[in-house]
């Protein structure tokens, strides 16, 4: 009888370590993989073909509420302490003295929706790939969590979802703008900082605005290559490419308006 149990508990612990490897050689495998390559991506996009969706951020206008954070996360409920969207606040002095008056700057923050993402050459099962309409997406199907889009994004735009244990981002809320709806943030910014709209629409709001103010507009880390399509109104230079981890809690600039320490 003792026997008996003892191959029953064996077996059973033989079957639930077996089990317990399954998702993991499965990764493994997927993570082996060939990548996508982008025209069978664009294949799989739900998008339109004819836009391509912007957006624009007046900083003139945003006074750092963080409306918008919030009416992300009620809208697209990611865990908690986990954000789409955040908006940085800096503190800024143009004087070298630690305890002189201060401004401050805020610079929000989400997936920059880019033209040539950094994000999708090296997901290994194509999980991350972009839409027609320029939306870049996850497929949680397919992705195994295994962090390199994370990493490879120049914005610390992505994360690990804790609860669904995949990659997750900003969409833009792509399933407000199909039914016609605009994103949470931009609804719920009560500066109206926030502009969405149609890059390859000339009439759009958005074309107009990146027209009329097209010397003054600034991207997050052009040299990474990536083309940003999230635009900046009103940044000054000395955040294009500072943006790393977490924000200065205040950068000292000098007269001819370059930083000349920051401290956190």
């Amino acid at each position: 009888m003792e026997l008996s149990k003892r191959r029953l508990l064996s077996g059973i612990a033989a079957l639930t370590a077996g089990a317990a490897l399954i998702p993991v050689t499965q990764a493994q495998v997927q993570a082996q993989s060939v990548p996508v390559p982008r025209n069978e991506r664009a294949a799989i996009g739900r998008g339109d073909g004819r836009k391509r969706y912007g957006m624009l951020i007046d900083l003139r206008r945003c006074v750092g509420c963080q409306a918008c954070t919030v009416a992300c996360t009620i809208e697209n409920q990611p865990p908690l302490g986990q954000f789409r969207t955040t908006v940085s606040q800096y503190e800024v002095s143009d004087v070298a003295a630690l305890d002189s008056p201060a401004s401050l700057f805020m610079l929000p923050r989400l997936c920059n929706h880019c033209a040539e993402p950094a994000c999708l050459d090296v997901c290994p099962t194509g999980a991350t790939f972009q839409r027609e309409d320029g939306i870049v997406v996850v497929n949680n199907d397919w992705c195994v969590a295994c962090g390199y889009c994370v990493q490879a994004c120049p914005y610390d735009a992505r994360f690990i979802n804790h609860e669904t244990n995949t990659a997750d981002k900003c969409t833009f809320c792509a399933h407000r703008l199909e039914a016609g709806l605009l994103p949470a943030c931009v609804e719920s910014c009560v500066g109206e900082a926030r502009i969405i709209g149609d890059l390859n629409d000339p009439k759009s709001q958005i074309s107009r605005l990146l027209r009329e103010y097209e010397s003054a507009l600034r991207v997050l880390k052009p040299e990474a290559h990536t083309q940003p399509r999230v635009f900046y109104l009103g940044m000054d230079e000395a955040f294009v490419s500072k943006i790393d981890g977490h924000p200065a809690q205040r950068t000292l600039l000098g007269d001819d308006g370059k930083e000349i320490a920051h401290d956190h």
